[in-house]
């Protein structure tokens, strides 16, 4: 019995040792840059459909709105760019990658002004030109922040690193959502739809975005390990320097992984599908079911978002403990399941009761899945060619389900809630195919 006792002692040691990661200053550090990286997506996803909602904009304009986020699926395309060249003045100021993070928050705070003096009941195309300036900026970002987590920490916090950077990120999107609708209602003045009351919350988000400079401007710069630049790089032909730009990093990635491309291909592709299918009608689905501003705001964006924090925190300690591949599968299977729950929602009367469940049980397998991805993206690069290899992974991690998103208006027209939310669980099947051949084949990166 004591030696059982000792035993099962031991075990939770080691389960809470594996927790104190998150203490390390390089991990505190990413929390805060994830903050950065989360606020601005929800001002042209979530946050910006329930405007168009309320402006009166149709469920499918509302649907094909989502493609602008595709600037995050596409990101590879400048990434080399934000790897190589060196921004004149910024760079002997911060460095490598502070220089494009103030660049490219400075966007930012900009073009999310922009959005906030546009009414996209009078112009929805203006709206949507603002919209992917900051999706353009955002992504441009997450380039450099991803760059940033992976050459500022060794192989052991990486876990603890992305699942912080994803509690920073989810904390933001508390913000960037509840924080937006809170800020509406409490400025609206008309009974339906108030612009003013929008543009106020905005310049808000505008504003915080602004703050997130402190940030950069504070931390210090990376000093990778490797670089892919080399002595005689300024001899280099345009030829050349395209080679190491863009193909290298490629190629890198095909000779290291080549035997089992297609099972990582499928994984990469379709392991958020379900999620940002279901994600781009989560709250149309909300507005037309009756909910209110504040019950959205208090229940899906304030409670089910710290259900995503703690999905995080706990991955990256279980991560730490039983490895990548298991918590990725459990995340997978988690995110498909739980769009059924949205089901039994859709089917049912106004209840903040059973939305609170569902929403907490969705969001809790969504802080899972989402820490178990980037750090499973994360051991795929090669520090080498860091901000290049990530924005390929994650470009690819989000091109087909963004693609898909944008026609999810016009299938939920066709089919309505109940299909539509089954066909979304449905969508993970190829992920969860894949992950169960990678674990029996004990691959590892």
């Amino acid at each position: 019995m004591s030696t059982a006792l000792s035993t099962y002692s031991q075990t939770l040691l080691n389960l809470l040792a594996s927790f104190k990661v998150y203490f390390q200053l390089n991990v505190i550090r990413l929390f805060a840059f994830g903050f950065a990286a989360g606020l601005p997506l929800m001002l042209v996803f979530s946050s910006l459909s329930f405007w168009l909602r309320e402006a009166g904009a149709e469920r499918s304009a509302i649907g094909f709105f989502s493609w602008i986020t595709l600037a995050y699926a596409i990101k590879w395309i400048w990434a080399p760019a934000v790897d190589k060249f060196k921004l004149p003045i910024l760079h002997k100021l911060l460095g490598r990658r502070r220089s494009w993070l103030l660049l490219s928050q400075s966007c930012l705070v900009f073009s999310i002004a922009a959005m906030a003096l546009t009414n996209p009941a009078d112009n929805l195309f203006v709206m949507a030109i603002a919209a992917v300036c900051v999706a353009f900026s955002s992504a441009t970002q997450d380039i450099v922040i991803d760059a940033y987590r992976i050459e500022s920490g060794d192989d052991k916090q990486q876990a603890a690193m992305a699942a912080a950077y994803m509690i920073g990120y989810r904390l933001a999107m508390i913000v960037a959502t509840a924080g937006v609708l809170y800020f509406t209602a409490l400025f609206e003045s008309a009974q339906n739809y108030d612009f003013n009351a929008w543009q106020s919350s905005y310049f808000i988000m505008a504003g915080l975005m602004a703050s997130t400079m402190f940030i950069t401007l504070t931390s210090p710069e990376p000093t990778p390990t490797n670089t892919i630049s080399s002595p005689n790089s300024v001899k280099q032909t345009p030829i050349e320097k395209f080679k190491v730009a863009f193909i290298d990093p490629v190629l890198d990635l095909i000779s290291r992984y080549r035997t089992h491309a297609l099972l990582l291909i499928v994984l990469i592709a379709t392991y958020r599908v379900s999620d940002i299918v279901m994600g781009v009608m989560a709250n149309v689905f909300y507005v037309d079911m009756g909910y209110t501003k504040q019950e959205i705001a208090a229940i899906s964006k304030v409670f089910g978002v710290i259900m995503t924090l703690l999905g995080a925190f706990f991955a990256g300690g279980l991560i730490n403990r039983f490895g990548i591949l298991p918590i990725l599968l459990a995340g997978a299977i988690l995110s498909a399941v739980t769009n059924l729950l949205f089901v039994v929602l859709s089917q049912s009367s106004h209840s903040t009761e059973l939305l609170t469940v569902v929403i907490s049980i969705d969001n809790l397998s969504a802080g899972i899945a989402m820490a178990a991805l980037i750090a499973f993206l994360s051991s795929l690069t090669n520090k080498e060619f860091t901000a290049t290899q990530y924005a390929w992974l994650s470009s690819a991690m989000l091109l087909l389900p963004k693609s898909i998103g944008g026609f999810s208006g016009v299938w939920l027209e066709s089919i309505g809630y109940t299909n539509f939310f089954t066909l979304t669980a449905l969508l993970g099947l190829p992920t969860i195919i894949a992950l169960v051949i990678l674990i029996k084949q004990k691959w590892h990166a």
